[in-house]
């Protein structure tokens, strides 16, 4: 693979790994450091790259996998999933109250087990199809499918129990 192919075929997922590292790793050092080292990783094995048929699920393996070693490690003792805020509206109430959604939604996804969180990150965030997960997971698409239902199942029954608290 050549320079100019290697850049056409993994600079544009570049985003992608760095949206995912940044869901798994505490900080956005933490993550552009992760990319970088993948890149790094691809860049030294591009002669390779040829014999994948999806480049792009390969290198989001890659960097799942670095990601979930480095939470491993003993340098990692302290990162926890973070993310990052979104803007939805230039009405700062509704700013606030989405806002608030969506950090209530991403607390709740720290609490899901690893694979599922996983699943709801790549199918509801990053808007992978079901082949594409299952193939960056090493699972079936049944099963993919089960794991994203109940992790949304758990974080819609978490949200209905935060909004309805103190109700009768």
């Amino acid at each position: 693979m050549t320079q100019k192919e290697f850049l056409t075929t993994v600079l544009p997922i570049k985003d992608k790994l760095y949206r995912l590292a940044k869901r798994l790793l505490v900080s956005s050092d933490e993550a552009e450091d992760a990319v970088q080292e993948i890149m790094l990783k691809l860049w030294n094995g591009k002669e390779k790259m040829g014999n994948y048929k999806n480049p792009e699920a390969f290198a989001m393996t890659m960097t799942k996998n670095f990601c979930l070693d480095r939470l491993k490690s003993k340098q990692a003792g302290n990162m926890k999933i973070v993310h990052s805020n979104f803007q939805n509206t230039d009405n700062v109430e509704r700013q606030v109250e989405a806002n608030d959604g969506v950090s209530l939604v991403f607390q709740i996804m720290e609490t899901l087990p690893e694979q599922q969180r996983m699943i709801l990150q790549l199918r509801d965030v990053e808007q992978y199809e079901f082949a594409e997960i299952s193939e960056m997971l090493g699972s079936n698409e049944t099963a993919i499918r089960v794991a994203l239902s109940r992790a949304r199942k758990t974080v819609r029954e978490q949200m209905i129990k935060n909004y309805n608290y103190g109700i009768n």
